[in-house]
């Protein structure tokens, strides 16, 4: 399948919430019981690194971060949100996608990306390893579903090897 990764729009959210819909079902890729509003996600995302796969005016899937923390120290630290439509699952577009996100993560300055993963979901866990990040823990029971059950997740990070090279982590003197 054809298909390119574009800047994420405002005109792309309804395609992009719909998906993100299509997670939330799952059970798998999120504890969100329900999409937000654009304007409250658009508050809660980074304005860069957000990026859609479309094919022939069709939204596969879209990836975008969010800080990790208010504070000025972590402006570099990033939590990623990836989701593909059920569709198109299984053909690199999760993939591309992140390594987008990687390249132009590091072009804005950002040293460490990382997810929090429903530890069941296999898929994402893989996807984010091929990408390169690491496990760096897991946190069990952390959240309880409606349905009564326990979920743990799995993190897992990439730290920029760019960015450590133009030496980010150097103390100021």
């Amino acid at each position: 399948m054809k298909y390119t990764i574009d800047v994420m729009k405002s005109c792309d959210w309804e395609e992009v919430r719909d998906i993100y819909l299509q997670g939330i079902k799952t059970g798998m890729a999120t504890f969100q019981t329900e999409a937000p509003l654009w304007k409250d996600w658009d508050k809660s995302h980074l304005k860069v690194c957000r990026f859609v796969a479309h094919s022939k005016d069709k939204a596969l899937g879209w990836v975008a971060l969010s800080p990790t923390s208010g504070r000025e120290c972590y402006r570099g630290v990033v939590e990623i949100s990836l989701y593909i439509g059920e569709a198109y699952k299984n053909q690199g577009i999760g993939t591309a996608l992140l390594m987008e996100l990687v390249k132009k993560s590091e072009e804005n300055g950002i040293w460490t990306l990382y997810a929090s993963i429903i530890r069941k979901n296999n898929a994402s866990i893989a996807v984010h390893k091929k990408c390169g990040f690491r496990e760096i823990g897991i946190r069990e029971k952390i959240a309880k579903m409606s349905n009564g059950i326990w979920y743990d997740t799995v993190l897992v990070e990439r730290r920029s090897k760019k960015m450590i090279r133009y030496n980010i982590f150097r103390k100021n003197k």
